[in-house]
This record gives structure tokens, sequence and C-alpha cells, in this order.
């Protein structure tokens, strides 16, 4: 495979997931994608972000979620975020020590 293809096939496999986050699955919660698999949407936007800064793009933390969710978070949070138990949020405290600050 050439380098192109293996580009365009990753570009098209990271669309299908965030059409699959953010139409099929807005049930889940960011909250619960951390504590399961150590990455959320925020994660993916804030990663999109840093590869369009890392190309000379200036792009915004707050540019990068509204593009990746395509609408504001305030929008995202009043359509989709439902609030989180207190076992949820502690163990969303160890997944972002432990995925989080050890990328930033």
């Amino acid at each position: 495979m050439d380098e192109q293809t293996r580009i365009e096939l990753e570009a098209a496999a990271f669309r299908r997931l965030r059409q699959h986050l953010m139409e099929d699955r807005t049930d889940v919660q960011n909250i619960d994608m951390m504590n399961l698999a150590g990455f959320c949407r925020n994660c993916l936007s804030r990663w999109y972000q840093e590869a369009a800064n890392e190309r000379g793009i200036e792009m915004t933390k707050d540019e990068g979620r509204e593009i990746f969710y395509g609408m504001t978070m305030s929008e995202w949070k009043a359509n989709y975020q439902t609030d989180a138990s207190a076992e949820k949020k502690a163990d969303f405290e160890v997944a972002f020590k432990e995925n989080v600050l050890k990328d930033t």
C-alpha cells in the first residue's frame, strides 16, 4: 500500500469514528469513554487541534472542539450531556491522571 492510500484510509476511519460518536452514539458520555478507553471526544478534538497547529494552522481548543463536535460545547452539553454519578467522577479522576496528564 502506498503512503497516500494509507493516509486516505486512516482519514476515512477517523471520519467514520467521528460520525459514529456524533450521530450514532450521542448517548455515550465522554466520562464513560474516558473511564473505559482512556480518551473521549474532547481528546479527539484536542488531537485534531494539535495536528492543525503542528502544520501551522492556528486553531484554538474551542475551535477544534466545534469542528469535531459540529457545534459549540455549550450546545453539545445542553443537547447530550447528562450528570455523572459520584462513582463515575471518582473513576474519571484516576483515568484523567493515567491518560491525559501523561500526554501533556
